[in-house]
């Protein structure tokens, strides 16, 4: 059989039922993530109390810190991986999977054993209430060690996506996220572990995802594993795909950085304005997963017909993709500003009062922007798929900068009002930045 009719051969066919194909189980993928990390919080707080609860709060932020430089390194390297694809290159595909394998799992490991040594002054930096303290740590010295599962899972995860076969990383997450939920309830529930048991329950799910991904690549794709002739570092594809997974690792710690900055100038603004904003986050976080999905998607396409060396064709994707989520985030952009008062009201559990006008004041701003969320998703793989990483980061790191710093400056005259604006005004400045780079590049 040959490797096109087992996999997905991006570079013939309709480009926009490509686009829809990968996109779907794209987005399934990022709510049921959404899903997976709200089980462990979900269980505790119903069956530990609210200090350990509490405590899984202060660990999330801990832990996305590593999990987004880690999933942000996996989509360099499927952006690699894609374009060897699509060249038919399957050597120099076997080649990249053991390199950014060894190396992905071993810095992994080294950041995971750092991080769960420093968990102590970390924790006291943060200023972490004496309370919970204790709770935050162990739970973040248990998941910490976990960090290379995690890679291998985002890795395979990166893999299957460049062949186009999302559906086995749906499928693999689908399993991850059950069996979370059931060892949590377990562990915490019946067992009484607290929030060690929600660790442990963690680390399980995500070392089982891991056993499982290769798992399906052995059987259902061997010829895409390495073989012994692969091993070894061949410099120059090390050299490049250090440089992709660190371009985009970077771009995605910024951006989660920049997210974390804005949410210190909500948070002194006291208790309305930091639920309102939750609230928002919590909806936008729904919304977003639409428009992430089509970057991914939009990458991996472009990607394998720039492997090919078809530029026609990586034109012709950019303008399919710029069509199909635009008119995306125009759906998006009206359901988001037509629901304003009753997702605000879902999420708050109240229908008036400082927060509830102050979250459906925001939402109402920032829908008329999101068509821009779309279309910059679309330019953001776009230059991941030819390899022009460091555009993407440039434009991520200034836009996210800029609103932090305005926020800052702004939030105490205008509220979080001011806040939806920048966030908007943000979306102009990297459309313009990515369109000049485009511009350029023709």
């Amino acid at each position: 059989m040959s490797l096109s009719s087992r996999n997905s051969d991006l570079t013939q066919g309709n480009i926009t039922k490509h686009l829809i194909r990968l996109v779907l189980p794209l987005i399934a993928g990022n709510i049921l993530q959404q899903l997976y990390n709200t089980v462990d919080a979900f269980v505790v707080a119903r069956y530990a109390g609210i200090a350990e609860f509490a405590a899984i709060g202060v660990a999330g932020a801990v832990m996305n810190l590593f999990l987004f430089a880690a999933a942000g390194a996996c989509i360099g390297i499927s952006v690699l991986l894609a374009q060897l694809y699509g060249a038919k290159d399957l050597n120099a595909f076997r080649n990249e999977h053991f390199i950014a394998l060894a190396s992905g799992t071993l810095l992994s490991a080294a950041a995971g054993i750092m991080g769960a040594a420093g968990v102590g002054p970390l924790l006291a930096m943060l200023q972490t209430p004496d309370d919970i303290f204790m709770f935050t740590g162990a739970y973040l010295r248990i998941v910490l060690l976990s960090l290379p599962a995690s890679f291998i899972y985002n890795f395979y995860c990166a893999l299957f996506r460049s062949v186009g076969r999302m559906n086995a990383a749906l499928g693999i997450l689908a399993i991850a996220v059950c069996l979370n939920l059931a060892l949590d309830i377990l562990f915490v529930a019946h067992l009484g572990w607290g929030v060690t048991g929600a660790a442990w329950a963690t680390v399980i799910a995500q070392t089982v995802s891991a056993i499982l991904s290769f798992g399906y690549l052995r059987m259902a794709l061997p010829e895409l594993l390495f073989r012994r002739r692969n091993i070894g570092l061949h410099l120059p594809l090390l050299k490049r795909t250090a440089h992709f997974g660190l371009v985009t690792g970077l771009q995605q710690t910024g951006l989660y950085i920049g997210k974390l900055a804005v949410q210190g100038a909500v948070n002194a603004m006291g208790t309305a304005a930091i639920s309102a904003y939750t609230a928002t986050t919590r909806i936008e976080a729904f919304v977003n997963s639409f428009g992430d999905s089509g970057a991914s998607a939009t990458a991996t396409i472009t990607a394998q017909n720039f492997g090919a060396g078809d530029h026609e064709r990586v034109r012709q994707c950019f303008r399919r993709s710029l069509h199909l989520f635009g008119v995306a985030g125009l759906v998006c952009s009206a359901g988001l500003w037509l629901s304003a008062e009753w997702t605000s009201a879902l999420l708050l559990g109240e229908s008036s009062g400082p927060a509830f006008e102050s979250a459906v004041s925001y939402l109402k701003i920032v829908a008329f922007f999101y068509i821009l969320n779309f279309t910059g998703n679309t330019f953001a793989g776009y230059f991941d798929g030819v390899g022009r990483v460091s555009v993407t980061l440039l434009g991520t790191c200034t836009h996210i900068t800029l609103r932090a710093i305005l926020s800052w400056m702004f939030i105490r005259s205008f509220g979080l009002d001011a806040v939806a604006l920048l966030t908007g005004l943000g979306w102009v400045l990297v459309n313009s930045i990515w369109a000049f780079f485009r511009w350029k590049r023709r």
